[in-house]
């Protein structure tokens, strides 16, 4: 599966190698990890694609994705899916990026290109939530065309939905 390209931004497939050693806390020569990465919520999420891995095979193209910045090759952040498309044609998606790389758009626009690459795998659904308290990645959700679908004590939840899946058109097969 080849890396999907944003103006600034590089969104790598992550394979089982790059998630073990992430978890593991051990770049290979090649990762050019930017200071504060991995996250917990990176580890969290790499554990989880180990188990998919290992329960029902490979979830690619639903998912992790290394966030790298194109002019440097720093990887700045994480994000993906949480398990692949269900019966009904929704996914979930989560995201997060190192300190450093907050505050200058760029979890909004790889967010808005994972959202086009689920709608041309036939995505009809992504869903999202943060905090209440977590202003910033409303704001990145909204950026990228998701709205407000509820919320509980805990979480706002937003969503996106598409009609007509564009699964003929996939820039990135």
């Amino acid at each position: 599966m080849s890396d999907l390209v944003t103006a600034r931004l590089v969104l790598h497939p992550m394979t089982v190698g790059e998630a073990e050693r992430l978890v593991a806390g051990e770049p290979d020569g090649d990762a050019r990890w930017a200071p504060g990465y991995p996250a917990d919520g990176d580890v969290f999420a790499a554990r989880r694609f180990l188990g998919a891995c290992a329960d029902t095979g490979d979830p690619r193209p639903f998912g992790n994705y290394e966030i790298r910045r194109r002019e440097d090759g720093r990887i700045i952040g994480g994000m993906g899916f949480h398990g692949p498309m269900d019966e009904s044609g929704s996914v979930t998606i989560g995201y997060g990026l190192v300190p450093s790389a907050r505050g200058k758009g760029y979890a909004s626009e790889a967010l808005r290109e994972l959202l086009l690459f689920a709608r041309a795998h036939g995505v009809t659904r992504v869903k999202g939530d943060a905090d209440h308290d977590n202003v910033a990645s409303h704001r990145v959700m909204t950026a990228a065309g998701m709205r407000p679908a509820g919320e509980d004590e805990r979480v706002r939840y937003f969503e996106i939905t598409w009609a007509d899946p564009t699964t003929d058109t996939d820039p990135h097969a």
